[in-house]
């Protein structure tokens, strides 16, 4: 008798690849035809702009000294703002995740409002805070600062559009993490930032890179606010989107080649931190 419920089982288990193969085809080719105008449609103007841009001029493209300024400017405002955005970001997404207080709601649609905001209204609002006669800007000049116009205008500018997309996932990270794990930790009596720094952030820390990610591809990529807060001076405002728009303007092949440079740099940046996402993760999984 045993062995023929082994027999029977062992049947079933042969059986059930054939029957899941069976059924998975219908369900997930339908699943694929629909996906593919969306993937298409993000995916097509991506491999046009390669395979348009002239690469046996990239070379020269990249010598050239305004664009090699275009390109150091982007690489140190982008770098700028995502460590002052992590800094400043991650207190601020830690207190949204763990306590309750008067007008929490308020400043949680605060800090989402400048991803629906235009860009060219975020310049204008941090033209009214940081220009010469801004709230801030007055006492700002009465200090010898001017910010307007200046490298520091560039990295505010891609932090005020950059650093929700940081906040809002590292808020979704700590949240996630198991606060009874350090109210233990506050029992055994570990200090706020050891708590943070052995608990959460080791659990959190795939959100929270992944947000430092997003925020520097936004900034890499912002135009409006920069060109409107901080202008457009070679080597010193101008970054690559500023460089693109003004070559479309009057060399079109350079902007399709600083484009492809754009796009290819951000590409290979983000699969980076992605495998070494998966790298930590795997490692993290094994010990």
């Amino acid at each position: 008798m045993q062995t023929q419920l082994n027999e029977t089982s062992t049947s079933e288990v042969a059986c059930t690849p054939s029957t899941d193969r069976r059924s998975w085809y219908p369900r997930h080719l339908a699943l694929i035809i629909a996906s593919a105008p969306m993937m298409l449609f993000l995916v097509i103007p991506m491999i046009a702009l390669v395979a348009q841009a002239p690469l046996e001029e990239v070379i020269a493209y990249l010598t050239d000294q305004q664009v090699s300024m275009a390109i150091a400017l982007s690489a140190y405002t982008t770098i700028t703002t995502t460590c002052v955005t992590v800094a400043l970001g991650t207190p601020l997404a830690y207190l949204m995740a763990r306590y309750r207080f008067r007008g929490k709601k308020m400043l949680d649609t605060l800090i989402d409002l400048p991803l629906v905001l235009p860009p060219s209204a975020a310049g204008i609002a941090l033209l009214l805070t940081f220009g010469r006669h801004g709230i801030l800007g007055e006492r700002l000049a009465d200090l010898g600062l001017q910010i307007p116009f200046t490298p520091l205008a560039v990295v505010l500018a891609q932090t005020f559009v950059s650093a929700p997309f940081y906040i809002r996932a590292t808020m979704n990270g700590i949240a996630s993490v198991d606060s009874s794990l350090e109210e233990a930790g506050m029992v055994d009596g570990a200090g706020s930032l050891r708590l943070f720094w052995s608990i959460t952030f080791p659990m959190a820390r795939v959100a929270m890179i992944s947000g430092a990610i997003m925020t520097w591809a936004r900034a890499l990529g912002e135009f409006g606010a920069t060109i409107i807060f901080a202008g457009n001076f070679p080597g010193r405002t101008q970054t690559i989107p500023i460089a693109i728009y003004l070559g479309f303007n009057i060399d079109l092949e350079s902007a399709v080649v600083l484009s492809a440079i754009l796009l290819c740099v951000s590409f290979g940046v983000i699969m980076i931190v992605k495998w070494a996402l998966k790298q930590s993760v795997t490692r993290a999984e094994i010990y």
